[in-house]
């Protein structure tokens, strides 16, 4: 009987060892992990306003440096702190660096924010909410500006036959025909990164923004957000500064022209 006993004993033991780490993941899920010190190298109006812009949304600290109204001091500040590669956003996260708006707002949210400002990752909103956070500079930032260093030699007298700006730009459109959000159902990061590339499409003249009327009141509902205009005042005090000059011609809206017939 003792033997039998201790028998069960053990195995209860054992059980309990195991049943140990699946219980402290269940305790954990959904909280983040601590977040360590973050510094955010900014130059105004640029990309480095998407990881402030979070940073205000979810309510976490960090510090801002850059210099208020002189892009190349600002410049200089992230150049002194990174020199072989100085972009906006480089963070200092910890002890690392890191750059990539997209890579460094996913990092914040999967490991502090779990849960927020994004969907669940089994919904169906979840594969739209991941297709635009890599849209917006895989596709969208990249062909606008493409289009508008080229334009900007020689304005277009004709759509592309393959992909231009407008037809980048009515990807977008045509999403938020039948989504409120670009993460589908409910505001998330994903919005975040689309903002600055359609801002850039518009503003720019890139494209018509009269074209775009999804866009332009999807683009008012997250300017008019508490967490955006905390950003504005913070990374944006003096308003946009050094912005680049606006095309002069941008293609002519509508079908593209026909391919050559065989």
């Amino acid at each position: 009987m003792t033997i039998e006993l201790n028998r069960r004993a053990g195995l209860a033991a054992l059980a309990s060892l195991a049943a140990a780490p699946v219980a402290a993941a269940a305790a954990t899920q959904g909280k983040g992990s601590p977040l360590p010190p973050i510094s955010i190298y900014h130059l105004e109006g640029r990309r480095s306003e998407r990881v402030v812009w979070l940073m205000e949304e979810l309510g976490f600290p960090y510090k801002l440096e850059f210099k208020r109204g002189d892009l190349m001091g600002s410049m200089a500040l992230i150049k002194a702190f990174s020199p072989i590669v100085p972009m906006a956003p480089t963070v200092k996260y910890g002890d690392q660096v890191l750059v990539e708006s997209g890579a460094i707002m996913e990092l914040i949210l999967n490991r502090h924010a779990p849960g927020k400002l994004q969907p669940d990752l089994g919904s169906a909103d979840y594969p739209h909410y991941l297709m635009w956070m890599h849209y917006a500079e895989g596709s969208l930032a990249a062909k606008l500006f493409s289009d508008y260093r080229a334009w900007m030699q020689q304005p277009p007298k004709e759509r592309s036959r393959l992909v231009d700006s407008e037809a980048v730009v009515e990807f977008a459109e045509e999403f938020l025909k039948a989504h409120e959000w670009f993460g589908g159902a409910a505001f998330s990061a994903a919005d975040i990164m689309m903002l600055f590339p359609l801002r850039v499409a518009t503003e720019l003249n890139i494209v018509d923004a009269v074209q775009f009327p999804k866009v332009a009141a999807w683009k008012a509902r997250v300017e008019a957000r508490p967490a955006y205009q905390r950003m504005l005042a913070k990374a944006r005090p003096d308003g946009m500064i050094g912005m680049l000059r606006a095309l002069p011609q941008h293609a002519p809206s509508g079908p593209r022209s026909p391919g050559p017939t065989r």
